[in-house]
């Protein structure tokens, strides 16, 4: 186990089990202590992922929703309970988030991200995390991250299906999605799974700690996609567009 620096000793029985992984020890949980990420949606993935990501220390957690809990929210919201309903989410999240660990920053931003405030309010973090059902706000935040430089890791379900992807640079999210699908479906109108929910936020978390920590290899440039009702997953590669009016022309 490498010798953690700095840590109280409460720190170090917290991560006891991160500390002693090969992949992270005590300089990945240092970078974890000083991380500072962006959760925009605080929904069925923003939930679960925020739930980890405090969970494994990373130090500064903002959290993005102008929305309030609702009654159907809950199917797959995790991180809400039945008396939270009409309460605003990011001041319930940032609750939870501060009781599970109160060794983190919790940062409230309870408003919607614009074209006007997006490079302001991600320029202040190091790694971004999109789990709204919003293809307006999706690419906001994307082009946003492309134009300060900072990693995305991209979430979706609907139904059955899944998918995650890490976007740094190029490809960009406009790479692989360059405009709204016509017949793009959100989960209000077609339904989802809620442990879907909870197996594709988890994984955002998965590759937020392995980006910050260095650790393994990441889904950067590629997107993974999860089958739950038939049990598969599959990776494809993402090509970077050489039109992308996002990405092409920055370094």
């Amino acid at each position: 186990m490498s010798e953690p620096a700095n840590f109280t000793d409460q720190e170090i029985d917290r991560y006891a089990r991160h500390l002693v992984l090969r992949e992270i020890g005590g300089p990945g949980q240092q970078a974890l202590k000083a991380a500072r990420v962006l959760i925009v949606g605080l929904g069925g993935l923003g939930a679960p992922a925020s739930l980890y990501l405090a969970a494994a220390g990373v130090g500064r957690l903002g959290l993005v929703d102008p929305d309030h809990v609702s009654l159907s929210n809950l199917q797959r919201q995790v991180i809400y309970a039945t008396g939270d309903v009409g309460r605003p989410k990011a001041a319930v999240a940032g609750e939870r988030l501060s009781a599970l660990n109160p060794e983190i920053e919790v940062v409230l931003h309870p408003f919607a991200v614009t074209a006007e405030n997006a490079r302001a309010l991600i320029g202040d973090y190091d790694l971004v995390l999109d789990g709204t059902d919003n293809f307006d706000v999706r690419f906001v935040v994307a082009d946003a991250c492309v134009a300060e430089h900072k990693t995305l890791v991209s979430g979706a379900i609907g139904r059955w299906t899944g998918q995650i992807g890490v976007f740094a640079g190029r490809p960009c999210y406009r790479c692989l999605v360059p405009e709204p699908p016509p017949d793009a479906e959100t989960c209000a109108a077609v339904g989802v799974i809620g442990a879907l929910a909870g197996v594709i936020g988890s994984m955002m978390a998965a590759e937020t700690i392995k980006l910050i920590t260095k650790a393994g290899s990441s889904l950067t440039g590629r997107l993974m996609i999860y089958d739950a009702l038939a049990g598969e997953t599959r990776t494809v590669r993402i090509g970077a567009d050489p039109e992308c009016p996002t990405c092409a022309a920055t370094p």
